[in-house]
């Protein structure tokens, strides 16, 4: 981490309160009493997301007294930002900006629910007693997609163990002792890994490892009755903490240096399933509209999947080719933006069984088209066949299910997709010594073009139809869809000779009809 300006005075308590005192209009300033109040809860992870999500919400909650805590941070990664939470006292300025319902956002505000931080490095001892605290009732984390797995080397008497569950049945198990396992006395588990099911998950591991270290029945009876583990889905995009020109240009508008400042887009959705359906629970909920709890959540993340990340797949093929190089520049183009409208209103949500599809698909468009946010295509290239797998294709085939025909916006896309997948683009990058996100399976979709003619319509059909019927690729056999590979041909062979930008133009003249 770099400060922004080693002129400017540094955010901490001391320049909270000269702030008050300058009466500064512009930053939402927290009241000296939401420093005052309780650690009840620790999260794993430092990171911009949390901060710009978790904590976010639990420091409005605060504000409105639907929580009446703060959260203790703990860090595992070596990044240092333990240490600047420690030098600002827990405090950083969240950055909002992008639009909302047509309008633009520009927000800040001091966020001050994080109390302190932790290493779990070297102050493992110091995580244990917040497990102790008797008003401790929440853990929450954000280790990565990656972070909810076991280690064979996890022991439990390592300080720390090394893998994230096995911190938490570490933590868990030393509070279930404390409180002679008192079921009154237990902490609901909130991940917010993007991971499906990830309550569930973290839950199945925390008791593998329970079983693997002989910690007994009378802890996993507890871990039963005291210890909910939530399935989450978290959508925000949260860039983090900017750099250079940004850095300053944030450092002149606030006056003061901020290390941890962190910017974040307006939209936000922490989708929460409590079958127990119990909103008590977790009263802090209740604060902004943006969080939703429900029995299943599974309609959200499908809404999720396919509107937001498949319109991503959907578009990133077609978009580098015709040279864009971020998804708000790609949806500034006309072609381009109307392509993913069209897809998104005309086939995505007629498919979906998910709760206000449309409004969810308008705001997709809006945080799309937002400036602050340079979302690199390149990036969205990692692991693109499974993604088109995940995020698409259950789109075409609930499409083509309920109405009989093929989706020839989604067909257009997957089309662009198999002619970005022969494999041009990517030796050049390379050539330009440019990093290639990884796709296990780009060899094999770019070996179909190995002996296609550009202009071979025959050539063109056969790859089509093979690509298609790879049940291995897809988990289905694309070409026994009704109309599926033939709306695919005549784009691609369209897109071969004339180039993406005329096929897209052919293709939106014919779906305006």
């Amino acid at each position: 981490m770099t400060a922004t300006s080693s002129a400017l005075p540094a955010l901490n308590r001391e320049r909270l309160e000269r702030l008050r005192l300058d009466s500064r209009a512009d930053i939402s300033i927290p009241e000296p009493a939401l420093l005052a109040l309780p650690e009840r809860a620790v999260q794993f992870g430092t990171g911009g997301f949390l901060r710009g999500f978790v904590d976010d919400f639990l420091h409005r909650a605060n504000q409105q007294g639907l929580f009446g805590g703060r959260v203790v941070a703990i860090g595992s990664t070596g990044s240092g930002r333990h240490r600047a939470l420690r030098e600002q006292d827990g405090l950083y300025t969240l950055a909002v900006e992008g639009r909302e319902g047509g309008r633009p956002v520009q927000q800040f505000r001091i966020v001050a629910s994080v109390s302190r931080a932790l290493s779990a490095q070297s102050e493992w001892d110091a995580v244990l007693a917040l497990a102790r605290a008797p008003q401790l009732q929440y853990v929450f984390s954000n280790t990565t997609e990656v972070g909810i797995a076991v280690s064979a080397d996890d022991r439990m008497d390592d300080a720390p163990p090394r893998s994230f569950p096995a911190k938490l049945t570490r933590f868990l198990f030393e509070r279930a002792r404390e409180f002679d396992y008192d079921p009154a006395c237990g902490a609901a588990v909130v991940p917010c890994e993007l991971i499906e099911r990830n309550g569930t998950r973290l839950r199945t591991l925390v008791l593998s490892l329970a079983d693997r270290w002989a910690l007994g029945p009378r802890f996993t009876e507890w871990l039963g009755r005291a210890v909910p583990f939530y399935d989450t889905l978290v959508d925000r995009i949260v860039p983090g903490t900017p750099r250079g020109s940004e850095a300053r240009r944030f450092a002149e508008l606030l006056g003061y240096d901020d290390r941890l400042l962190t910017t974040c887009e307006p939209y936000r959705l922490f989708a929460i399933e409590d079958g127990a359906h119990a909103p008590d629970r977790l009263p802090w909920t209740r604060i902004d509209p943006g969080i939703v709890v429900a029995p299943d959540i599974t309609p959200y993340r499908e809404r999720k999947v396919r509107l937001l990340n498949g319109a991503h797949t959907l578009l990133v093929g077609a978009a580098l080719s015709m040279g864009c190089e971020t998804v708000d520049e790609a949806m500034a183009h006309p072609l381009l933006g109307s392509f993913v409208n069209r897809a998104m209103f005309d086939e995505i949500v007629p498919s979906l069984d998910a709760p206000d599809a449309a409004d969810f698909a308008g705001a997709v468009l809006e945080r799309f088209q937002n400036p602050f946010i340079r979302h690199a295509l390149v990036d969205i290239t990692l692991q693109s066949t499974m993604k088109m797998r995940v995020r698409v294709i259950p789109s075409v085939l609930a499409f083509t299910a309920r109405t009989g025909r093929a989706p020839r916006s989604l067909a257009f896309g997957f089309a662009a997709f198999l002619s970005f997948m022969d494999g041009r683009f990517h030796a050049a990058r390379r050539a330009r010594g440019l990093p290639v996100p990884p796709d296990d399976h780009a060899d094999r979709l770019a070996a179909l073009w190995a002996d296609v003619p550009e202009a071979s319509t025959p050539a063109i059909e056969r790859l089509v139809r093979a690509a298609c019927a790879d049940r291995e690729l897809w988990d289905t056999d694309l070409g026994a869809v009704p109309g599926f590979a033939d709306a695919v041909i005549a784009p691609l062979q369209r897109i071969r000779t004339a180039g993406v930008a005329a096929a897209l133009m052919h293709h939106l003249e014919g779906v305006a009809q």
